[in-house]
C-alpha cells in the first residue's frame, strides 16, 4: 500500500480523519456515504491511514465524573536535574500511573506538566503521598485544580495540504 505523509492527506482522507473524530463507531459504508464515496475505495484510504500510523487506534471516551472521577489536577513538576537518567526515571514511574491521563515535557520553570484524575480530595493526597513523593529526583510538586472544563476535544483540526 501507499505510503502517506500529512503533506499528502487530501480532501477525502480529510473527510474520512474528520468523520471518524466525530464518531469512531461510524460502519464502513455510513463513512464511505459521508465521506462521499464508495464502501471499497474508503476501506482502503481508511487502511492506508491506519498502516501510515496517521489513525493510531479507536477508543470509547468514558465521562470520567460519571464513572466517580469528578477531580482534575494539574501538577507542575520540577526535578532536581534534567539530565537524561533523571528524565526517564521520572517518564517509567509516571508512565506506571493510571490517575495520570496525560504527562508533557515543558519548556520554561517547570520540567513536567500532568493532568491526574481522582476521586475526591483525599484521593489525590493518597496518590501526592502514595506514589508521586515516592519518585525520586522531584525537586518540586506544584498542584492546581481545575474548577470547571471550558472546552474538550479530541478531534485535531485537518486540514488537506
Amino acid at each position: 500500500m501507499a505510503e502517506i505523509t500529512n503533506r499528502s492527506i487530501d480532501a477525502v482522507d480529510q473527510r474520512i480523519l474528520q468523520a471518524l473524530q466525530e464518531d469512531g463507531r461510524l460502519t464502513a459504508t455510513d463513512l464511505a456515504e459521508r465521506v462521499g464515496i464508495t464502501t471499497s475505495p474508503c476501506l482502503r484510504r481508511l487502511r492506508i491511514l491506519e498502516d501510515a500510523g496517521i489513525i493510531r487506534g479507536y477508543t470509547a471516551l468514558v465521562d470520567q465524573t460519571k464513572i466517580g472521577l469528578p477531580i482534575s489536577v494539574f501538577i507542575s513538576i520540577k526535578l532536581e536535574r534534567q539530565s537524561e537518567e533523571a528524565m526517564e526515571r521520572f517518564e517509567t514511574a509516571v508512565r506506571r500511573c493510571p490517575e495520570v491521563l496525560e504527562c508533557y515535557l515543558m519548556t520554561g520553570p517547570r520540567d513536567y506538566l500532568l493532568r491526574v484524575v481522582a476521586k475526591d480530595l483525599n484521593d489525590y493526597e493518597d496518590f501526592v503521598k502514595g506514589t508521586l513523593t515516592r519518585i525520586s529526583g522531584i525537586a518540586n510538586i506544584e498542584s492546581s485544580f481545575a474548577l470547571g472544563q471550558v472546552k474538550h476535544s479530541n478531534s485535531l483540526p485537518i486540514q488537506a495540504s
